[in-house]
């Protein structure tokens, strides 16, 4: 039951597709937002000479708010209004941009990044749950939902572009200011477009359980962005056992609850915890491929961040094909083999960008993307369709929340395990003459960049260093494939495929 200003079945075709123009246009902001800030990092250190550490929190506190406040702003989303909440949300995100973009100290930016993660939780779950409402016809659901992910795929392809061609004419702090005019025309038009949708039995909000959520997310997503740059510390153990306390805490208390604000019991089912499995895996492959290709192409084959976003277009691009393609897949196939094959399509993608980033001509590797794009689209869409028709509508919002953290579980993970063993392979495969500084050859194993920062361009340990980061990334990318076809085969097993069905 939903309850609603217009009633989603109510809306005409007209206004459902064009309100999904309106939560599209959201999700491809925060997608294309998440990516711009590390093209930004060496304008703005230049600008606000931040320390070490606080490099480290501008990067670091928009994931842990957002993480930690996912679960909560999908109740809160299902009990007062989502398309409340997402109004209320997208004016935040648009206020914090314009912060971020002036910020005059390393502090304020901060404060800034903490408040658009504030502002992004309230986002993500609200334009999943609306979608669930607006469109209670299962094979236009679908299609919506692939929609959504295809602008999920679409900014985070995009925002290297667009970022590098605003730090090529523009201050650091333009990467912020995109957002304002999208913003608005998101509230404008979430105004007169959107219908209203909320739980209208929420029972009574329990703060306890809204504690715990973040004391499960937070300690444990710190613990795997800080693994890799510090190793295991008493800090990171701590962060783990903090998080798994709570995590089990918030389990039990969900079940002894008559009213939970997440219903645990839904990942009983081996369907709902593949798809969600998925989901995690598909967006790990994608934003870890992203993470080290982009590099890649700026260090390794000397392309501008402008013409590194273009040559990303391939995924993007693909990924929009999605549209059309789900429900044929899922009609054909059935849901389950549908993820599984499509993930196997991207595994295959993956696999195929070893040995095609050997190649002197970027045709190969751009034919490559486009299997990998085409692959985790389809995958997050059934996926994510998966799960969110799992629960009734009232719960949309606390499911979408499911959704939204497999999708952020999925990008740090991606970054993180997929970045560190590119370090690692890098470090272990490069060799440099022993005649070398101490200091000189120490800037060179941190990184590629800056190894062609310290090092003579067309020298030989320039050259020793690119090659070392190409097997680097020809090692990660099969990795990645191997993980992405596991996941393909537990799609396979655990998700049901009735034909026809969507």
């Amino acid at each position: 039951m939903t309850t609603t200003s217009a009633p989603a079945s109510a809306l005409s075709p007209l206004r459902r597709w064009a309100a999904l123009g309106v939560l599209a246009a959201a999700v491809l902001l925060l997608a294309i937002d998440g990516t711009v800030l590390a093209l930004a990092v060496p304008s703005l250190t230049e600008s606000l000479s931040p320390t070490a550490e606080q490099i480290i929190w501008i990067g670091d506190v928009y994931s842990l708010a957002l993480a930690g406040l996912l679960a909560l702003m999908g109740n809160l989303a299902d009990r007062l209004g989502r398309k409340r909440i997402l109004l209320a949300g997208s004016a935040l995100f648009g206020l914090a941009s314009l912060l971020a973009a002036f910020a005059t100290s390393a502090e304020s930016l901060i404060v800034a990044r903490l408040l658009l993660g504030v502002a992004g939780a309230t986002l993500m779950p609200s334009t999943l749950s609306l979608i669930r409402n607006i469109f209670p016809d299962d094979a236009e659901r679908t299609r919506a939902v692939a929609v959504w992910s295809a602008a999920f795929g679409a900014g985070s392809a995009a925002g290297p572009m667009i970022g590098g061609f605003l730090l090529e004419h523009f201050w650091w702090g333009s990467v912020f200011l995109i957002n304002l005019p999208v913003m608005v025309v998101v509230v404008v038009s979430g105004v007169l477009l959107l219908p209203e949708s909320k739980d209208p039995n929420p029972g009574r909000f329990d703060g306890l359980s809204a504690v715990l959520s973040m004391l499960t997310v937070v300690p444990i997503v710190y613990a795997i962005t800080h693994l890799v740059s510090s190793g295991i510390s008493p800090i990171i153990v701590a962060c783990v056992v903090i998080g798994l306390i709570a995590g089990t805490l918030f389990v039990r208390r969900q079940r002894r609850l008559p009213n939970p604000m997440l219903d645990v019991d839904l990942f009983r089912s081996p369907a709902f915890s593949g798809a969600v499995a998925a989901n995690v895996i598909s967006i790990f492959g994608l934003v870890g491929l992203l993470f080290f290709f982009s590099q890649y192409l700026q260090f390794a084959r000397g392309f501008s961040p402008l013409q590194a976003g273009v040559a990303e277009l391939p995924a993007t691009i693909a990924s929009v094909v999605v549209v059309a393609l789900v429900g044929v897949a899922v009609t054909r196939l059935g849901r389950g083999r549908a993820i599984a094959v499509a993930l196997a399509v991207a595994a295959a993608g993956l696999a195929l960008v070893a040995p095609a980033a050997g190649q002197a001509s970027y045709v190969w590797l751009a034919l490559c993307l486009a299997p990998v794009g085409l692959g985790v689209g389809l995958s997050m869409t059934l996926a994510g369709d998966a799960i969110l028709s799992a629960a009734p509508p009232r719960k949309a919002g606390s499911v979408s929340a499911v959704t939204e953290t497999a999708n952020e579980l999925g990008v740090v993970l991606g970054i993180a395990v997929l970045g560190s063993l590119v370090t690692a392979v890098y470090r272990s495969k490069l060799t440099l003459p022993e005649t070398l500084p101490e200091t000189v050859r120490a800037r060179a194993e941190d990184s590629l960049g800056s190894a062609l920062a310290v090092l003579e361009p067309g020298s030989a340990p320039a050259q020793a260093a690119r090659d070392a980061f190409l097997t680097a990334m020809q090692t990660t990318s099969l990795v990645a494939a191997g993980l992405t076809l596991a996941a393909a085969a537990l799609a396979w097993w655990l998700i049901p495929s009735p034909r026809g069905s969507r």
